[in-house]
């Protein structure tokens, strides 16, 4: 019997993607941050994109291999901008601001098609909502959850920069449910990767996992093993409404 339904934040309850130009933008944004700042990058464009980007890879790579997530005052001064001569406690200042930035810049979002009438639908059943989401801002999920409108469905948010974990490390699942006060065979978790929401709810012992399917999806779930799957695939988050009346017809008891 599921009575708890977790949901992935970006690539799920939102559609998610960067290109050439969101590159763009966020280097633009950075550098007139960091000027306004009094931090000076003294390069142009291109060599402090390419500068940066090194500084994240190096950053994703020790992240993902630990599943763990460090707080922006320390990502920001020693790896995002670690290749600058700059002051790294002004840098340490200013890192949530540049943190939000990035994730709201070089990332475009917008919420999915339906996702405000599922989450309604969910929480008319009986269901507790929450979200579990890897970001390496403190605050920016929380914002953009309020400019969705739909922030008050969920009576909790767990986020790896707060936790210090990153999925698909048990202990982000492990804090999620207490704060939930769910058991993990009770919950269901939707997510648009194996490699991080579908293992991650598994080895949690969580009760199934949805996939929904995103421009991340391929990207981040190279190497994944064939016989990692979910228990369902759907096209749209009210396709999880349709797949818990099917599963779970009599909602929470």
């Amino acid at each position: 019997m599921f009575d708890t339904i977790l949901f992935d934040m970006g690539g799920t309850l939102e559609d998610i993607w960067y290109n050439a130009e969101t590159t763009e933008a966020v280097t633009t944004r950075l550098m007139e941050t960091l000027h306004r700042h009094g931090l000076d990058t003294s390069c142009n464009a291109i060599t402090f994109w390419n500068r940066v980007n090194a500084g994240v890879v190096r950053y994703k790579k020790w992240s993902e291999e630990n599943a763990l997530e460090k707080k922006p005052e320390e990502i920001w001064p020693d790896y995002y901008l670690a290749d600058f001569a700059l002051d790294r406690d002004k840098v340490a200042a200013i890192a949530e601001e540049l943190a939000d930035l990035w994730e709201v810049t070089y990332y475009h979002r917008e919420l999915r098609p339906g996702v405000a009438e599922a989450l309604q639908a969910l929480q008319e059943r009986g269901y507790k909502l929450g979200v579990i989401s890897n970001t390496a801002s403190l605050y920016s999920v929380f914002n953009v959850l309020e400019r969705y409108g739909i922030r008050d469905y969920f009576q909790d948010v767990t986020l790896s920069s707060v936790t210090g974990y990153r999925k698909p490390h048990p202990g982000i699942f492990e804090v999620s449910l207490r704060q939930m006060q769910s058991e993990p065979k009770n919950c269901v978790y939707v997510g648009d990767t194996l490699s991080r929401d579908v293992i991650g709810a598994k080895q949690a012992g969580f009760g199934a996992a949805i996939q929904i399917k995103s421009f991340l999806s391929q990207k981040k779930d190279v190497g994944v093993a064939p016989d990692c799957q979910p228990d369902c695939v759907v096209d749209s988050i009210l396709g999880v409404v349709e797949y818990l009346d099917r599963v779970n017809p009599n909602g929470p008891a």
